[in-house]
């Protein structure tokens, strides 16, 4: 099947307040798709509403050709959709191999924790037994969802705003560990960022504007767009380094 994802005339509001207005979007079989916009655009909320965290007001998600708009988070993730929140969640007690093998859905081998460890640049030996908690750093935290993300084998994963809370060192790795995870899982990734680095490594790039899309296409398209006019309070973040 060519389409993995169809949003058909979906919204969203609360308190009285239009967020999500009549998106209709397609997303293709292994597409790397970036979804940018000025702040309180609604691109998180329609990575939720995704997912399953949040319901629209109306409209039809398809997931596969499949009617997924009623449906829970648990019975999302188990057709295949993946989800990084913004600050990843910790837990008292379960180790990161516990937690990698959690997302695998069956026992894996020591050997096979450590390869997906290594895919998002963390020592196996220093990582696979520490608890997935507090002391743990931002980007570190990030890099093990990920590697989580890669062992579930997600036919769609959505990232929100990975790059919220973690330094610029881990920024810039995971630019190449998104490319990586692209290649391996064959699955279609969607990120809400305003990284250009991000931008740029995007197959297509959504722009989101009052909780409308306000164009689809490639960099070339989009990104002189926000360069130039930045509907709004769209910020292109690029800083030396990023």
């Amino acid at each position: 099947m060519k389409n993995i994802l169809e949003l058909q005339d979906i919204s969203f509001a609360r308190d009285n307040k239009d967020i999500l207005n009549h998106i209709n979007l397609t997303i293709d079989t292994h597409k790397f798709i970036a979804i940018t916009g000025p702040n309180g655009s609604g691109k998180s909320t329609l990575a939720k509403i995704i997912m399953g965290i949040q319901k629209p007001d109306s409209g039809k998600i398809l997931f596969n050709g499949k009617d997924i708009t009623n449906l829970d988070i648990d019975e999302r993730a188990r057709l295949g959709i993946g989800f990084a929140f913004q600050q990843p969640v910790t837990f008292k007690g379960i180790t990161v191999r516990d937690m990698i093998e959690l997302s695998a859905g069956e026992p894996i081998s020591m050997a096979k924790v450590c390869d997906y460890l290594s895919d998002v640049g963390l020592c196996a030996k220093e990582y696979v037994n520490r608890e997935v908690n507090a002391r743990l750093s931002g980007g570190e935290l990030k890099r093990i969802e990920i590697a989580m993300l890669e062992a579930k084998k997600s036919k769609l994963t959505i990232f929100d705003e990975p790059e919220a809370g973690i330094d610029l060192w881990s920024f810039n790795s995971l630019i190449s560990v998104f490319e990586k995870l692209h290649d391996l899982t064959k699955g279609s990734i969607i990120v809400i960022s305003h990284q250009e680095k991000i931008l740029n490594i995007a197959d297509e790039i959504v722009l989101l504007v009052d909780g409308k899309i306000a164009d689809i296409g490639n960099k070339e398209k989009i990104l002189p767009q926000l360069v130039s006019s930045r509907p709004k309070n769209c910020k292109l973040i690029h800083k030396e380094g990023i």
